[in-house]
């Protein structure tokens, strides 16, 4: 699945669709502390997150994430946002808990979308 077909899927509200749009997404992850998510987000990766701020973005950045979905109800601020443009981070944001944000990824790149 591409962050396209992601930010496309209706399930997240996009707040900003980065330079790479055609890009696959490699797996979900899922983190709030930054010092970890530095460490072990995954290269293309889906990062699930609280963290709604310009460090975020940093990491995001540093880690080469495919796009960062803001859980819980979380949005960037107004700085984070026009950073986000400026460095063409696709960043998506939702209502719904962590896991169940996960989730529905998962199952996307699984292929199950159907059975949603």
């Amino acid at each position: 699945m591409t962050v396209r077909e992601l930010a496309d899927s209706g399930l997240f509200e996009v707040v900003n669709l980065g330079d790479q749009p055609d890009r696959e997404i490699t797996k979900v992850f899922c983190c709030d502390l930054l010092s970890i998510a530095m460490g072990r987000a995954p290269e293309g990766g889906a990062w699930v997150t609280v963290m709604a701020n310009m460090n975020t973005l940093a990491v995001a950045s540093l880690t080469d994430t495919a796009c960062v979905i803001l859980a819980e109800g979380c949005s960037l601020d107004e700085n984070a946002a026009v950073k986000a443009k400026e460095q063409e981070i696709t960043v998506m944001r939702t209502e719904q808990p962590v896991f169940e944000a996960a989730l529905q990824i998962e199952n996307r790149l699984r292929g199950y979308a159907s059975q949603l």
